[in-house]
């Protein structure tokens, strides 16, 4: 859904509110502090009072709209701005858009993440995993380092953040920033059998040692890419993309990204790529940003 849909569907705080309420509650307000379903509505004040607890609440306790002040068509169009920006949208763009202040576009969009983490099923036939590094960028030719320094490395012997991930040809990907330590073989190895389910799919990496163990208990196929980079079905060119637009994202929308939210940040990646052929995806997002679906 666009924002030019947004603005049609709910046009108003009244509409927003009900169309919240019919998606958590299906027609039977029900007190988010007791769960008890005796409650009286207050049509004025958009709340409703609890008979068995004598409180009152809204339909936006305990959701990401919780405790907000901004108009909830605010908070649909943020939804639809986050969801349909292929490579991200900033902080500040998001702030520009939707008219309110950095700090508020930040906190907005770190919320809307924070409904996007999900955990699916085991990932199932052809599986590509890969390793990819995210930190600053490499000096340009001619700029001036310090010749003391040591040379800067690529690859694993890199001082970047190491991000490990699986993606399912034509399907989901499970993506997340480790430590260096967690690059063994055993670890590999467990992320391996915690995310793909063994027994009916075949894993393709490069010839990476960390990878030396799968074998012992699935099928491994390996692509050495000093030879060539596509080998029938062998290759890890789907993965591969999905590092260049997460990189993409990363680099030249947020800039940079402090290793505490970064997590979020390539859950945001990872829900919007496995979602990309849903058309419900905004209804799927609001539901589990009221708790719905999480």
């Amino acid at each position: 859904m666009n924002i030019v849909s947004v603005y049609k569907k709910f046009p108003t705080e009244a509409d927003c509110i009900a169309h919240i309420e019919q998606v958590r509650w299906h027609g039977v307000p029900a007190c988010p502090y007791c769960h008890s379903t005796k409650t009286t509505p207050m049509p004025a004040e958009s709340r409703h009072h609890c008979n068995s607890c004598n409180t009152t609440f809204s339909v936006t306790v305990n959701t990401i709209f919780h405790h907000t002040h901004l108009p909830l068509q605010k908070w649909f169009l943020a939804i639809s701005l986050v969801l349909n920006a292929k490579k991200g949208i900033s902080a500040r763009q998001l702030a520009r858009d939707l008219e309110v202040n950095k700090n508020t576009g930040w906190y907005m969009g770190m919320r809307i993440r924070n409904a996007m983490f999900e955990q699916g099923e085991l990932l199932k036939g052809i599986i590509e995993a890969d390793e990819t590094y995210l930190g600053p960028r490499k000096p340009r030719r001619g700029n001036r380092r310090d010749p003391s320094a040591p040379p800067l490395k690529r690859g694993r012997g890199t001082n970047k953040q190491p991000i490990v991930g699986m993606i399912e040809r034509g399907g989901r990907i499970i993506a997340k920033a480790v430590d260096k330590s967690k690059l063994g073989s055993k670890s590999m190895a467990k992320f391996v059998r915690e995310n793909i389910d063994v027994s009916d799919a075949m894993l393709i990496t490069d010839e990476w040692s960390g990878y030396i163990k799968v074998r012992s208990f699935m099928r491994h196929e390996t692509i050495n890419h000093q030879v060539c980079y596509v080998d029938g079905e062998i290759h890890t060119n789907t993965i591969e993309s999905f590092w260049g637009l997460l990189k993409r994202g990363i680099i030249g929308q947020y800039h940079k990204v402090t290793l505490r939210h970064l997590h979020q940040y390539i859950t945001e990646f990872c829900y919007r790529f496995n979602h990309r052929k849903n058309p419900a995806v905004f209804d799927l997002t609001l539901r589990r940003a009221v708790g719905v679906d999480a």
